[in-house]
């Protein structure tokens, strides 16, 4: 997808009904940067053979020379949804403020200024680590700022590379881990 011109940016911006501001929250190295390039990539801000190598939301040089991030940083992404009413396509634009935020504990503030800002997260749990000390902190962080959380299970590969699981193990593997998610939620 080519970059979107500043003009539609603006005109979107005009209608706020449309607007949703999303935060990406997760235990460190569970994979929100990766994602977050991955996104910025369906939008042609970077391309897809740099999405997840150039942390491009990590701007500081410390972050880049350290490979983590220690700052939220936002972007504005464009995004088009197609429903069906009537039997015809539909067609809604949205602009989707997304934030990528710290996964280390020393940067909790961060997360929190995160959350606060946003109407959902993307919560990233990396499937073979599973629901690690900042899962559970940002996930309250979640429920604190009433921030509707949607589950992302991340590095599914991991359980058949590493773990060599077979699809029914990996299955519930998998649900396990939702329960696990469910139960901190629940808490």
């Amino acid at each position: 997808m080519p970059i979107v011109p500043p003009a539609k940016l603006a005109q979107l911006q005009r209608n706020s009904g449309n607007i949703r501001n999303v935060c990406v929250l997760a235990h460190v190295d569970h994979g929100k940067t990766t994602l977050s390039d991955a996104l910025l990539a369906t939008n042609g801000i970077i391309s897809n053979k740099l999405a997840g190598k150039i942390r491009y939301l990590d701007s500081r040089e410390d972050e880049q020379e350290r490979g983590i991030t220690m700052e939220s940083s936002g972007i504005s992404l464009y995004y088009r949804l197609l429903q069906k009413q009537n039997n015809e396509d539909v067609a809604s634009e949205f602009l989707v403020n997304l934030i990528d935020s710290p996964g280390h504990v020393d940067f909790a503030s961060e997360v929190a200024s995160a959350a606060r800002l946003s109407d959902g997260a993307l919560v990233l749990v990396d499937v073979v680590e599973g629901v690690c000390t900042q899962t559970v902190s940002v996930l309250h962080q979640a429920w604190v700022e009433n921030v509707r959380p949607v589950l992302f299970l991340n590095k599914l590969d991991r359980l058949i590379v590493e773990w060599r699981l077979t699809p029914s193990e990996a299955y519930v593997h998998v649900q396990q881990l939702v329960e696990q998610v469910n139960a901190v939620l629940a808490g």
